[in-house]
């Protein structure tokens, strides 16, 4: 994913875009509170203060929770029901998130409380604003969500902090949550009514995942269509399954850019013209299919994107507080079916990515098909083995990624004395698409690795005018391969420059934006 700008983002619950997300959640931009939402968070809260001082049960303002719904709650313990909700959901376990998926989890609660329809305190959304914008990231176990009502237990230690609880990291050290945000000059919150579960109760977290994960996917697809048009020259494969013309008879929008992109990648190749009218008749499937499956999972991503961008600025909480009625309605919303689903979509899209470059990263390894040497290697045959278990590695992945491909969605599982009986297991879908999309940034990375050492026995000729800059790139930085060396260190290094969009850039200077 490629950097950002920094920048102040004024959020209000309803216009925040994923470039703007990625900023805060990636580039540390900071936030404020848009002045337009502090009427209609004023007006939430009003709803449930009258609630408070009223008869009238509504659910998580004096009652219960969950199973516990029925039982109400005295006037005097409404601010100790929403302490003991925070304290008691904080039950994740496993490795913290990343600071940017928990920064993106910040942002994204901080919005949804910033729409006006949860009642929570205006003081509550900007000690959250603060706390990002001062680089307080508090410790979240990425484990513990059902995606029932939304991701309880990583937003309950994300609470914690603002109640001077729990952990919290400061400049690369950890700290007591009281400790980390008097670091930075702030102090805890004391909740009133509904306030906690307006912090907890939400798909933040899977949210934040989906929404990098998605992210990374995207600039995924415009590489692998570098990788692969950069294999397809060192294979010596033919050009022509990337004609307009044959797209046009199949009109699916991604094969139609994808093969755009492998066009003007290709443009100019003195390559292609050096094998014009050889005897080979057709290439492999990995190679003249590549807008077809390229071009599928594009299309599955745009999916995606639509349900993540709704997502970002979405009320996700329970019960909804309406300030033009004056209702506190229990609802739904928090249920993660949506980004269970598309993070499913997403994650079995992103396997066959990774799959079907594989199969072009063994076609370069293989003398019977790329007429190259045996596993890319310029030294002597049977001394060297080259990259044979660079290809082992890519193809370990992609096994991998068919287990954590299997759908999270389609299980669920009763909770909360069979109260909470259907769940979307979103955060899960959500974690495993993030593995598969790293798995397949590292297998893009290893054709890329491929590929150039590829084209290096096709000089003196030049491949088309984007691999080239591609090519040159890569082979500036990565030696040829003459007689074995350990690849692994520079196998990462081109993940990195993946990752970071140092290879995109270098083609796109050179060619032009990519779909």
């Amino acid at each position: 994913m490629q950097s950002l700008s920094l920048g102040t983002l004024a959020i209000d619950g309803n216009s925040l875009s994923l470039a703007s997300f990625l900023q805060v959640s990636r580039c540390d931009a900071k936030v404020s509170l848009h002045p337009k939402a502090m009427a209609f968070i004023e007006q939430s809260r009003s709803v449930v203060e009258n609630i408070v001082n009223s008869d009238k049960l509504v659910y998580s303002i004096n009652t219960g929770f969950g199973a516990l719904s029925r039982i109400a709650i005295p006037k005097d313990q409404v601010e100790t029901l929403q302490l003991n909700f925070v304290r008691s959901h904080a039950a994740g376990t496993g490795e913290p998130l990343s600071k940017e998926v928990t920064r993106g989890m910040m942002l994204l609660r901080a919005n949804t409380l910033a729409k006006g329809y949860s009642g929570a305190r205006p003081e509550v959304i900007q000690l959250l604003l603060e706390m990002l914008n001062r680089g307080v990231h508090p410790v979240v176990p990425c484990q513990g969500s059902l995606g029932a009502s939304g991701d309880l237990a990583p937003l309950a230690h994300l609470a914690l902090v603002l109640i001077g609880e729990g952990y919290a990291e400061v400049s690369g050290t950890v700290y007591p949550g009281k400790e980390a945000l008097e670091k930075v000059g702030l102090s805890p919150v004391v909740l009133k009514a509904k306030e906690g579960l307006a912090l907890v109760n939400g798909t933040q977290m899977m949210t934040a995942i989906a929404a990098l994960t998605l992210l990374q996917a995207e600039t995924l697809c415009k590489v692998s269509d570098i990788s692969a048009s950069m294999s397809t020259e060192g294979f010596l494969g033919s050009h022509r399954p990337f004609m307009d013309a044959v797209q046009r008879v199949r009109p699916h929008p991604g094969q139609i850019q994808c093969a755009e992109n492998c066009r003007r990648l290709l443009e100019n190749s003195e390559i292609a013209q050096s094998h014009a009218g050889c005897k080979k008749v057709q290439d492999p499937y990995s190679f003249r299919c590549t807008p077809q499956v390229h071009g599928a999972v594009r299309d599955t991503l745009r999916f995606v994107r639509e349900v993540v961008e709704r997502e970002l600025n979405a009320a996700t909480d329970n019960p909804l507080i309406f300030p033009e009625t004056g209702e506190a309605v229990s609802q739904g919303n928090f249920h993660g079916e949506p980004i269970a689903f598309a993070m499913d979509y997403l994650a079995i899209a992103m396997a066959e990515l990774g799959n079907i470059s594989e199969r072009r990263i063994d076609k370069l390894n293989d003398p019977h098909f790329s007429e190259l040497p045996a596993f890319l290697t310029q030294g002597p045959e049977g001394l060297n083995s080259g990259t044979m278990i660079a290809h082992y590695t890519a193809a370990s992945l992609v096994s991998e990624n068919k287990v954590l491909a299997h759908p999270a969605s389609i299980d669920s599982i009763p909770s909360s004395n069979n109260k909470e009986d259907h769940v979307s297991m979103g955060s899960i879908a959500a974690r495993k698409a993030a593995k598969i999309v790293d798995h397949v940034r590292y297998i893009i990375a290893t054709e890329l690795f491929c590929a150039t050492q590829s084209l290096r026995f096709r000089l003196p000729l030049k491949p088309g005018d984007g691999v080239q800059s591609a090519f040159q790139f890569l082979s500036e930085r990565i030696a040829p391969i003459v007689h074995d060396r350990v690849f692994s260190a520079e196998i990462a290094e081109v993940a990195t420059w993946v990752y970071d969009g140092d290879i995109l850039k270098a083609v796109e200077s050179a060619i032009g934006g990519l779909q």
